[in-house]
C-alpha cells in the first residue's frame, strides 16, 4: 500500500471519529471508549512500526506505555512539572529506556529479542513495587493517585468532561499517525523493510542495522511513553495492574485484527478491539474465550487484517496490488 492510500484511509477514519461526539457526546461511557480507542491506536501503531515494518519482535510495548504513564505522573506530582510538559518528558524517559533495551538486542534476532523485551515487561511491576521504585515516587503496590489533569491555555481537561479531552487525544493521535506514516514513506521506512527482508543484503547496500534499530526503538518508545502520559493524566490514577497479561494480549489482538505491517490497520484494529472488548464486559470470564474465537476466525478469514478487506472491497486486493503494496 502506498503512502497516499495510507493517508486517505487514516483521514477517513479520523474524520469519521471526529464526528462521533455529535451523536454520542451525551454518553460519558461511549466517549470514554472512544478516548481509549484513540490512546490504544497510538500504542498499536508504534508496535506495528517496530514489528510489522522493521521486523523487530519487540514485546515491550506495554512496558514503555506504563513507563511513560508513571514518569509523567511522577514529574507532575513530585516535581510540579505542568502535565502538558511532563507527557513529553515521559516520552523522552521511555525513549531512553527503549534505547537501553535495544542495545543488547542488536546482536539478537527473532524470538530472542522477544524474550529480552518481554523480560522488561515482566520485571517492571516488581520494580515499581520495590523500595527503589518507592524512592523515585512510584507509590509502590498502592500505585499513584490524584494525578493532576492536563491544562492547556488556561483550560483544564478533566475526565468528568470527556468531549474536550477526546478532541485533545484525537489531535495527538493524528499527529502520531502522521509521524508514523511519514517514517514509513521516507528512506527510513525503506531501510526498515530492507533490514526486515534481509539484514545481510541491507548491510551490503550500506544500511546501518545499528543506527536504524536504535532509531525505531527510540521513536516508538517515545510515542508510546508520551501517550502513556496522556493516559495517566486522563484516568488520574495508576497501578501495576496495567502490566497484567490481559492488556498485553489485547494489544496483540489489535495488531492481528488490523494486519501486521498493514498500517493504518493497527488504528482500525484498536477501534475494533477496544469497542468489542467493552461490549463483551457483561459476559465476564467468557470475554477472553469469545475474543480468542473471534481472532481465530478473523485470522483465517482475513490474513491481511481489516486493511486487506478494505483493499479487496475497492478492487485493490489482487495479487499484484498486494505485492506492490508490501514493497512500497
Amino acid at each position: 500500500m502506498d503512502g497516499k492510500r495510507r493517508i486517505l484511509i487514516m483521514a477517513v477514519v479520523f474524520g469519521l471519529v471526529a464526528l462521533l461526539p455529535i451523536f454520542f457526546g451525551g454518553s460519558k461511557v461511549i466517549m470514554h471508549i472512544l478516548i481509549m480507542c484513540l490512546i490504544w491506536s497510538v500504542v498499536a501503531s508504534c508496535w506495528d512500526l517496530i514489528m510489522g515494518f522493521a521486523g523487530i519482535f519487540s514485546f515491550g510495548q506495554v512496558a514503555f506505555f506504563v513507563i511513560g504513564a508513571y514518569a509523567s505522573a511522577i514529574f507532575s506530582l513530585r516535581l510540579g512539572v505542568p502535565p502538558i510538559i511532563s507527557t513529553f518528558l515521559a516520552g523522552a524517559v521511555a525513549a531512553a529506556v527503549g534505547v537501553l533495551v535495544a542495545l543488547p538486542c542488536l546482536r539478537l534476532k527473532g524470538a530472542y529479542v522477544a524474550l529480552v523485551t518481554f523480560a522488561v515487561h515482566m520485571i517492571l511491576a516488581p520494580f515499581l513495587k520495590s523500595n527503589m521504585g518507592r524512592a523515585i515516587g512510584t507509590g509502590g503496590a498502592q500505585g499513584l493517585l490524584t494525578i493532576p489533569p492536563i491544562s492547556l491555555f488556561g483550560y483544564t481537561f478533566q475526565n468528568a468532561e470527556p468531549i474536550p479531552f477526546f478532541y485533545l487525544t484525537l489531535v495527538v493521535a493524528v499527529i502520531c499517525s502522521l509521524i508514523i506514516i511519514l517514517v514509513i514513506m521516507s528512506h527510513w521506512g525503506t531501510a526498515f523493510l530492507t533490514l526486515k527482508d534481509s539484514e545481510d543484503f541491507a548491510r551490503a547496500l550500506g544500511v546501518s542495522a545499528l543506527r536504524y534499530k536504535l532509531m525505531v526503538f527510540a521513536l516508538t518508545s517515545f510515542l508510546t511513553g508520551m501517550i502513556g502520559g496522556f493516559y495517566g493524566h486522563y484516568v488520574g490514577m495508576l497501578s501495576t495492574r496495567m502490566l497484567g497479561i490481559d492488556l498485553f494480549v489485547t494489544l496483540m489482538i489489535m495488531l492481528v485484527i488490523g494486519g501486521v505491517g498493514q498500517y493504518p490497520g493497527a488504528v482500525l484494529g484498536a477501534f475494533f478491539t477496544v469497542t468489542i472488548n467493552e461490549m463483551l464486559a457483561p459476559v465476564g470470564s467468557y470475554r477472553p474465550l469469545i475474543l480468542g474465537a473471534m481472532v481465530l476466525i478473523l485470522v483465517l478469514a482475513l490474513p491481511d487484517g481489516v486493511v486487506g478487506l478494505i483493499r479487496s472491497l475497492f478492487n485493490l486486493g489482487g495479487r499484484g496490488a498486494r505485492a506492490g503494496g508490501r514493497m512500497k
